[in-house]
């Protein structure tokens, strides 16, 4: 692969049909259809071509008990999310509210799974593509020390994810109304010491990334997430967004819904009468950065971050303060945490609807459950993160490939994965790997 940032000008006068027939999975296995003629985009389509997975049917007549367990398996790198939601979704529905240790011990989970997955993200799957590798196997030949900082980032968070959850992929000790076992107050002494070498490394990460080199590609977006007066968003809060949203939960699809587009198998997620909009970590930041961590909020600003963040090539830095701020957010949990009376309260949520979001680490994560007198789940709706920024995704692509008509194929394409990689929409999705065909066709 040739520098991207070198031009390479391509004729204008043509009509130029770039086809990537695998972008590998975006929840799913995926392509791009991008046409230009006389230098003008005319279409742009980010297809999801996977068979659809069914798991909102297959939720259909299970004990609602079964409803983490089953939902966890959705996805490999944020099972958490999917677990919480459920579990949110559920207790919602039995008018059950979870407090106190048990509350405390999810948002540790949680914050394993961010740093795990942000981890991941950042060192092996966005960076490469601002430094012009193909990899991040090929990054570590010159970047050995940040690869290996990366990696032992991303086990702190896999390490929470086995001592709270019994196993790093798809966690077994997360039930409804808590979990099956909770640790003593003794047995985090390890976990906190890695914690306080995450803490640092994140710092470092922060400051490293805000060197990378970034387009300029500033966007008027709507930001939606969670938000809560006393903490970070994560497993609580209201859905607002920068442009005066503000609903309970369980309003989710009042104002939001989800829209059949030809060429793709995914849903088009978009806000009623708005279009589409923005989830994830830098729609949190920049609607929640005065309650990160002093911290998190200094290595923000330090990184050249406004209290804003309107460029999403600079996720990668808004995802190293998250980093930051779950690695202090854990500590602090654990300095805090007393043992509960007992690890999970009893949930009935017979014959109840309810309804869940968390923000999983690529960003909203909603789940409405329904439940029969028997206590089989009778309907189930669950829209992930990466089918609400879809359209947004697209509409970036839009946008952003007009500065960049000039250059070759494979360097224009290379631009079009790293934008689709600022969303990070699957871990699949954001390797380097798009094969592409081109067709040249004259006025």
């Amino acid at each position: 692969m040739s520098d991207p940032e070198t031009p390479d000008e391509t004729p204008k006068k043509k009509t130029r049909t770039i086809k990537v027939d695998y972008l590998a999975r975006v929840e799913g296995e995926g392509a791009l259809h991008l046409q230009v003629k006389d230098g003008v985009v005319e279409d742009v389509k980010l297809k999801i071509f996977e068979p659809p997975r069914f798991f909102e049917a297959f939720l259909q007549g299970r004990a609602f008990r079964e409803a983490p367990d089953i939902t966890a398996r959705i996805c490999g790198i944020c099972p958490v999310a999917y677990q919480m939601s459920a579990c949110n979704a559920v207790e919602n529905a039995a008018g059950v509210t979870i407090d106190g240790p048990i509350r405390e011990l999810r948002r540790l989970l949680y914050c394993g799974e961010w740093i795990e997955s942000h981890g991941l993200h950042v060192f092996m799957l966005h960076a490469p593509d601002f430094l012009g590798y193909e990899s991040a196997i090929a990054m570590a030949k010159d970047h050995r020390d940040i690869v290996q900082m990366g990696l032992k980032l991303k086990k702190v968070g896999n390490d929470i994810g086995t001592f709270l959850g019994g196993r790093e992929i798809h966690p077994v000790n997360v039930k409804v109304g808590g979990f099956y076992k909770t640790p003593r107050k003794g047995d985090f002494a390890a976990l906190a010491e890695s914690l306080k070498w995450a803490a640092d490394a994140a710092e470092k990460t922060v400051a490293w990334v805000s060197e990378l080199p970034f387009p300029d590609f500033d966007q008027d977006y709507e930001f939606v997430s969670l938000s809560h007066p006393g903490e970070y968003p994560m497993n609580h809060g209201r859905i607002v967004s920068n442009r005066g949203l503000d609903i309970e939960v369980a309003d989710y699809e009042n104002h939001f819904e989800e829209e059949h587009v030809p060429y793709t198998n995914a849903l088009h997620s978009v806000h009623k009468g708005h279009g589409a909009y923005f989830v994830g970590p830098m729609a949190r930041y920049s609607q929640s950065f005065d309650r990160l961590t002093p911290r998190a909020q200094a290595a923000a600003l330090a990184a050249g971050l406004e209290k804003t963040c309107r460029n999403p090539f600079k996720s990668i830095i808004v995802r190293s303060v998250e980093i930051l701020y779950a690695c202090e957010e854990a500590l602090r949990v654990i300095a805090d945490y007393e043992e509960p009376d007992a690890p999970a309260v009893e949930v009935d949520a017979t014959g109840g609807t309810g309804y869940g979001c968390t923000e999983a680490p690529r960003g909203l994560l909603y789940h409405r459950y329904s439940v029969g007198d028997d206590g089989l789940i009778t309907t189930a709706k669950i829209v992930p993160p990466t089918s609400q920024n879809q359209k947004q995704i697209e509409d970036d692509l839009w946008k952003f490939v007009p500065q960049y008509i000039h250059l070759s194929d494979d360097q224009l394409q290379w631009h079009c994965e790293q934008a689709i990689r600022n969303y990070d929409p699957c871990i699949s999705c954001a390797t380097h790997f798009l094969k592409i065909k081109r067709e040249e066709v004259t006025s």
